[in-house]
């Protein structure tokens, strides 16, 4: 009881920091330091667990590893957008998915679903004005409209690689991505499901969008769509494929493009200090840390031990406690980073790794965070569509309810 209690207080540190206006990495870093008085793990500790880490692990699952994979994942994936923006790719993807999609539910949902696949750090702003102004001449409630790119943005969480909570999990279970992203597509359908249900078809009428139309013809549009999309289509592939790790993957993609528009080399210093994000590198250094601390202190067995103790359904502790932790931080890796360690008895079988149960312990993470006040997209939405914060969170929680109920469907139909 003690280690939860412990553990609840340092999330509690973080959560205040983070109304006080500190900057994730850093509030991280102070919650993990928090934690590991609050514990009493020494250094020594830590660097025991550090070499027993390096004695009995592949060197894939080991915490430095883990550190310089991510770490070098997030911040490449900054420099890809700087790249598609200097070379003018991200303003072709505009234009090329108003003549697509003709509808206008379909163009509501597909700009921020699409966008969505390159996760830079605040990056919902990018679909914001496309969304606004296009449900802004539709007469779309504000809050609907908040909701909508807000959620839809989310759906590639569960699945796609430049996600780095997908690597995180992979390498964290030792299975292959393959096996965990098939199990995780079962989130992302039901979360676009009921954002079509709840979101596109309650509240819109279902007229054409002529006022979307673009010059060109759809083979033109979606050749543009494509060669705006590949450097990511790209990396996903290579990691599925054949296992490359999805930051090399996105270093070739951005040589790739580099070299196919021959950007002056003269520029290409300027777009790699799109990288230059230390706060990104504080949040997952903090967040390892965390989870080492649970790991050093003997924290997890306890915890474990007190669930075993209250005889709580392991479904509920699967749900439950990535839920709490999600709802808390608003951020997903150091989300799983936190809790798959406490999960681990619950999804490891005698038979491997339960992906069935992990599935669940996902679709927590993504409940937790669809409907945090303390996500950064949830407070830019709010602030950019002038609309209140627990409007958008009301529009959102029955499709976010689909996804936590398609977890559970998933991890008893494995059982």
């Amino acid at each position: 009881m003690y280690a939860l209690g412990m553990i609840f207080a340092a999330l509690a540190v973080l959560v205040v920091l983070l109304r006080l206006g500190v900057r994730i990495g850093l509030a991280m870093m102070v919650s993990a330091l928090v934690l590991a008085v609050l514990l009493r793990v020494t250094p020594g500790e830590m660097g025991g667990r550090l070499a027993v880490e390096w004695e009995e692990q592949p060197l894939t699952e080991t915490t430095p590893y883990l550190f310089v994979s991510l770490t070098a994942l997030l911040l490449l994936v900054n420099v890809v957008g700087e790249a598609m923006g200097q070379i003018g790719l991200s303003a072709r993807l505009v234009p090329a998915m108003h003549g697509l999609f003709r509808s206008r539910r379909v163009a509501l949902a597909a700009i921020p679903l699409l966008m969505g696949m390159l996760p830079t750090p605040g990056g919902i702003m990018l679909s914001a004005p496309m969304v606004r102004e296009a449900g802004d001449r539709m007469g779309v409630e504000r809050s609907r409209l908040a909701a909508i790119n807000f959620f839809f943005r989310h759906q590639w969480e569960p699945i796609w690689p430049l996600f780095p909570a997908v690597p995180l999990i992979v390498d964290m279970l030792g299975v292959p991505a393959g096996r965990v992203i098939g199990y995780h597509m079962a989130l992302s359908l039901a979360g676009i499901l009921g954002g079509i249900v709840f979101l596109l078809l309650a509240g819109i009428p279902p007229r054409r969008a002529e006022h979307m139309s673009a010059k060109g013809n759809f083979g033109s549009h979606a050749k543009a769509l494509l060669h705006a999309l590949w450097p990511i289509l790209f990396t996903g592939v290579l990691y599925v494929k054949w296992h490359v790790p999805p930051a090399l993957g996105v270093l070739l993609a951005i040589f790739g493009l580099l070299l196919l528009h021959r950007v002056d080399v003269r520029r290409w210093g300027g777009i790699f200090k799109a990288a230059k994000e230390p706060d990104m590198v504080l949040l997952l250094f903090g967040a390892l840390w965390f989870k080492l601390n649970l790991e050093a202190s003997g924290a997890v067995g306890s915890v474990v031990g007190f669930f075993n103790q209250m005889h709580m359904p392991p479904l509920l502790v699967l749900f439950v406690l990535p839920f709490l932790v999600g709802f808390s931080t608003g951020v997903t890796t150091p989300t799983v980073a936190i809790t798959y360690p406490f999960l681990m008895p619950f999804i490891r079988t005698q038979d491997g790794m339960s992906l069935g149960a992990e599935t669940l312990a996902f679709a927590g993470v993504m409940f937790g965070l669809a409907v945090s006040p303390i996500h950064l997209c949830l407070a830019l939405s709010a602030s950019y569509f002038n609309t209140p914060l627990l409007r958008i969170v009301m529009k959102v929680l029955p499709p976010a309810l689909c996804v936590a109920a398609a977890g559970f469907v998933v991890a008893l139909l494995s059982h």
